[in-house]
């Protein structure tokens, strides 16, 4: 730890040198070990430190604004106690500068507040229940104590608002003081701010898919060989063909093998049941990609090492071809990346995650379970929620997690300009305020648990976004 810590501060001193702004940004990248190691290496060497921060992105047109490179470790309870502080602490930070939080107190000081008078509290949802009379009750906690918080029946909005608000989320009340009780008079969730959407000044595309399970019997072959064909030109309309020429980035959102022993009997169902030779062939079928078409590949709950996220990139040890293709960056799940940054252009922030807490919230939230859309479609409806709520799975148990006490690696503090995501084996997208969000369809096709669960996937529909115009077609192979 030491060494660490004299390397980052070798390297500091030479980017001070260099009149190199030390910011946020590099300072998230100096919380990782093996960058640390990279850079310091190459500045004991005499090159200049920032030809090493612009070097990938010239190449590739992709740089990593975050990634999680924690080493494993030993938890206690009080890493779950210090972890949802963490959050709390994250989140508020978003909500206090809102104007509709008005008179913003802590709960310990209400007892001091007279009957009637307004405030503003910001907690994190430790209850919810409804009272004999059809209100919603909320029992709210911030780092002081905890209060109940009473939404009235009456209030149709406001109680639809209520209806979806699910336990361990962050959110503001303002209402009322009463005796112990808060009487809600709006909830404010911490949402992404409404700006102008990006445009890049040249006309370039992104597609997005996921879950390609390579080495499961159900593995669609024929679909994804027209899909790399297409990528070569050599496949589709012409149409087709034009935006293949302007494909400059492709996201992977995990499970890019089918994985062993993710269930029961899986062995049963696998044309590969070597893990290694499943990311062999998927190394060997995505090598075929052309060099100028950067790959950004992220693992998902069938990718070989932990399911708990953040889930660190691909262990070498059984996906060491993965890591031999030139114009592939594998990075964590989840992660953040700019992508298509030019010297008058900031390029766009690209939030990726695979999307295993997709499930809980297409059936516990209830706008999107009574949306009128089936299961596979609502994806893109999670993710807007989940934006909304600026963490990727606010509710405990809704994904397994790292419970890192220092902060909450799942909280969405910096606001993405495109959200990637995956898991439905469905295609979708939608905008939301300055964000467009797609989810990745599949290679797959429909396995019994599915069937069980009632998922209908849509094998080889891959999203394809302008990122001119932020135009989304919908590619079939």
């Amino acid at each position: 730890m030491e060494q660490l810590l004299i390397k980052k501060k070798e390297i500091v001193s030479a980017f001070l040198k260099h009149n190199i702004l030390v910011n946020r940004e590099l300072l998230e990248r100096l919380n990782q070990p093996h960058i640390v190691d990279e850079w310091h290496q190459a500045i004991t060497q005499g090159k200049n430190p920032k030809e090493l921060i612009e070097k990938k992105q010239e190449t590739t047109g992709v740089r990593i604004i975050w990634e999680y490179d924690d080493k494993p470790k030993k938890r206690t309870v009080q890493d779950f106690v210090d972890y949802f502080n963490a959050r709390y602490r994250q989140i508020q930070k978003l909500l206090t500068s809102r104007q509709d939080l008005q008179n913003l107190t802590s709960i310990s000081r209400l007892r001091s507040k007279k009957d009637s008078e307004k405030i503003s509290i910001i907690g994190i949802i430790q209850d919810k229940g409804t009272t004999k009379n059809e209100h919603i009750m909320l029992t709210l906690e911030d780092t002081t104590g905890t209060i109940k918080v009473l939404v009235r029946k009456s209030a149709q909005d406001l109680m639809n608002t209520a209806k979806d608000l699910v336990f361990d989320e962050v959110i503001g009340v303002s209402g009322s003081v009463g005796d112990n009780i808060i009487f809600a008079d709006s909830i404010v969730i911490p949402d992404i701010p409404i700006q102008q959407m990006k445009s890049s000044p040249d006309e370039v595309y992104a597609c997005v898919l996921s879950c390609v399970h390579v080495g499961s019997g159900g593995f669609e072959h024929e679909k994804f060989n027209n899909f790399i064909q297409w990528t070569q030109g050599e496949f589709g309309t012409p149409e087709q063909r034009a935006v293949a020429s302007k494909l400059k980035y492709m996201f992977i959102c995990g499970d890019i093998v089918d994985g062993v022993g993710i269930y029961p009997s899986q062995e049963k169902e696998l044309s590969i049941p070597d893990i290694r030779e499943q990311y062999k062939e998927c190394a060997r079928l995505l090598s075929q990609v052309p060099k100028h078409i950067t790959m950004i590949i992220c693992p998902g709950n069938h990718d070989v090492g932990r399911i708990s996220e953040p889930q660190p990139k691909f262990l070498k040890e059984y996906a060491s071809p993965m890591y031999d293709i030139p114009n592939a960056i594998l990075v964590c799940n989840p992660c953040l990346v700019n992508i298509h940054a030019s010297d008058n252009f900031p390029g766009f922030d690209v939030l990726m995650y695979h999307g295993y807490s997709f499930d809980d919230y297409s059936e516990c939230v209830p706008s999107i379970k009574h949306s009128g859309t089936h299961i596979s479609d609502r994806a893109a409806l999670v993710m807007r929620f989940l934006l909304q709520r600026r963490h990727l799975a606010p509710q405990h148990s809704s994904t397994l997690y790292i419970p890192d006490p220092r902060y909450d690696p799942l909280v969405i503090e910096r606001v993405p300009d495109l959200f990637f995501a995956g898991h439905i084996h469905k295609a979708g997208t939608l905008n939301h305020r300055s964000c467009t969000l797609i989810a990745g369809s599949c290679f797959q096709a429909k396995t019994d648990f599915q069937e069980k669960v009632g998922h209908d996937p849509e094998p080889g529909v891959v999203p394809c976004i302008n990122l001119k115009t932020r135009n989304v077609a919908f590619m079939r192979f």
